[in-house]
């Protein structure tokens, strides 16, 4: 029974190769925020310029669009980084291809409720931003794979 639990929190929350979540899903969330809250001023500024006036509304669909196509679009674009088509080094620090749940689910939902909060919690947006980028700086400048983190707890 405890094996058959610990194997269960092994594919929930691991490394990215087994696991649907792992340590770069709080990273997910803190980019879901900052392209959420872009992907929602730009649709704005896009309808008020159809509309011809500021119409106060923000269509949900539209935004939840946006967020998902640059979500899947980076996750294409980090596949073919894993797989090595940008050299054996970057590969490397991949550390191997994702689970394929974690990327077409976990990772973009996580994106989703980044742009969700930003909706919410238009202030977060700032913070979010510098705590992403202090993130991957840290990860990819200190760090030596992009799993370390997993390694250290």
């Amino acid at each position: 029974m405890i094996s058959m639990l610990e194997t269960l929190l092994s594919v929930l929350w691991g490394v990215k190769t087994h696991a649907i979540f792992d340590v770069w899903t709080i990273e997910h969330v803190l980019s879901g925020i900052s392209v959420g809250c872009a992907v929602k001023k730009r649709n704005h500024n896009v309808l008020k310029k159809l509309l011809g006036r500021d119409h106060q509304c923000h269509s949900w669909h539209f935004d939840l669009t946006g967020v998902l196509f640059l979500a899947y679009i980076w996750e294409a674009f980090e596949h073919y980084l894993e797989i090595g088509l940008a050299g054996q080094t970057v590969a490397e620090w991949f550390q191997g291809v994702e689970f394929w749940p974690n990327r077409l689910l976990a990772d973009p939902l996580m994106l989703v409720i980044g742009y969700m909060i930003a909706k919410r919690y238009p202030w977060l947006v700032v913070p979010a931003r510098i705590a992403s980028v202090v993130w991957l700086t840290v990860h990819i400048a200190v760090f030596p794979h992009s799993m370390y983190l997993h390694t250290l707890f």
